[in-house]
């Protein structure tokens, strides 16, 4: 098995793909035992034959077409009516946008990538810094996949056999906890360097047609949860659910989703679901060798002859999740790491909703830390900046997500509240 894991290292280090570097490690591992390679083939299919999967696709949809409807700017216009005013009056809005806009796509890179391409010009132009202005819309798109609907979530519901409705409502609080963070650290920022306020509401009519304009997309996630929570609809049907509501909302409402945009989302959903599918593929392949090996079964015992109490294991779960966060995907990372951390924390009686919460967590916050930071380069990418002004930009912020991770790791209520309260967890 040692080989199999050197050359998966060697692989990741020249360059090569995350979910091709899984799989040919793990072929490394089948030449070198004798195991027919017919195998693969099975575990690649057996890896994404799940109907808890479909919901990926569906959600990753719902979200490019609610995004081709031209929800930002209504998005922008309806947190404007609440945060505008205060110091450094753009930023709160960025934040209070990204986290809503979080709760309509469930994905970080669509977040960064319309919230960033409309809100970075406009604070540049008001006179904010181009580091503080990209580092903190990279660091508000981390909320994308914690505010539900999440795809993470999705993924780690069926690695570890959880509700979805109870990782969805877990993710809620720790996911506006960061908003709260990235604002106090925006007014902070905002007074040391005097940044503007935004420009004052005084139309009566103004208010009341963002108001209207931003609670139409925003019901999407409340009918998601709802829906799950009701007992209506499974977390599957809910995706196939949120896809109407975005055709509707883009066709018959918004009037604003034509033919040619309603095209082009769903080619980049089949570009990203086949993105993510392949990475789940190989990472089951390659984890269906760590099952043979019994790595999980020695990495518990391992772990639990040094250490002996939960509170140690949550640190050191947070340590390495976010050193693997530095270079490695997070639905591979998971597919991996998630079998053997059940096992570890089966020892310290850690709830699997809860670990779900801290494992996502941890591995969104990796969106933002280079080398791999993916977040890092769309920002990069909108602004021509090099990647050192973005990291400079991000780090105010990447420490007070980390802060809000430790916060939400030791203080278990945060995250399942809700979960208790809706009787997920008893």
């Amino acid at each position: 098995m040692w080989e199999a894991l050197i050359a998966f290292a060697i692989f990741i280090l020249i360059g090569v793909p995350v979910a091709f570097s899984l799989g040919a490690a793990a072929t490394v591992y089948f030449v070198i035992k004798g195991v027919s390679l017919s195998l693969i083939a099975t575990r690649l299919f057996t890896g994404l034959d799940s109907f808890t999967f479909m919901a990926i696709p569906f959600f990753v949809l719902a979200g490019e077409l609610m995004n081709s409807s031209g929800i930002t700017k209504r998005l922008v216009a309806f947190t404007s009516v609440f945060v505008g005013r205060l110091r450094g009056g753009l930023g709160h809005v960025s934040v209070v946008t990204s986290m809503l806009f979080g709760g309509v796509t469930g994905s970080a890179i669509a977040d960064t990538s319309a919230v960033g391409v409309m809100m970075i010009p406009a604070m540049k132009k008001a006179g904010y810094d181009e580091e503080f202005s990209a580092g903190l819309i990279a660091s508000a798109g981390v909320m994308g996949p914690i505010i539900p609907p999440s795809i993470p979530f999705v993924v780690y519901s069926l690695l570890s056999s959880t509700s979805v409705a109870a990782l969805f409502l877990g993710g809620v609080v720790p996911g506006v906890m960061i908003a709260i963070g990235l604002m106090i650290a925006t007014y902070v920022i905002a007074r040391r360097r005097n940044f503007p306020r935004g420009e004052k509401v005084t139309s009566i009519r103004q208010v009341l047609l963002a108001l209207l304009n931003g609670i139409i997309p925003l019901m999407m996630p409340f009918i998601i949860l709802g829906g799950i929570i009701a007992g209506i609809f499974t977390a599957t049907e809910a995706s196939a659910v949120a896809v109407i509501y975005g055709l509707v909302v883009g066709i018959l409402v918004y009037r604003d989703l034509p033919l040619s945009a309603i095209k082009t989302a769903f080619l980049a959903t089949a570009k990203t679901t086949g993105v993510v599918f392949l990475v789940i593929a190989c990472s089951n392949v390659f984890n269906w060798m760590l099952v043979v090996e019994q790595v999980p079964q020695a990495m518990a015992t391992f772990v639990g002859t040094f250490i002996h109490s939960k509170a140690m294991i949550l640190l050191a779960i947070n340590i390495v999740l976010l050193f693997v966060g530095t270079f490695m995907e997070g639905t591979a990372a998971m597919i991996i790491l998630v079998p053997i951390l059940l096992k570890i924390t089966a020892i310290y009686a850690i709830n699997p909703v809860f670990l779900g919460i801290v494992v996502v967590l941890n591995l969104m916050i990796g969106l933002l830390t280079p080398p791999v930071g993916l977040l890092l380069y769309v920002v990069c990418g909108m602004t021509k900046m090099s990647l050192e002004r973005v990291v400079k930009g991000v780090l105010p912020f990447l420490f007070v997500e980390v802060v809000v991770l430790f916060l939400v790791t030791y203080i278990e209520p945060l995250s399942m509240f809700l979960p208790r309260y809706f009787g997920y967890i008893h």
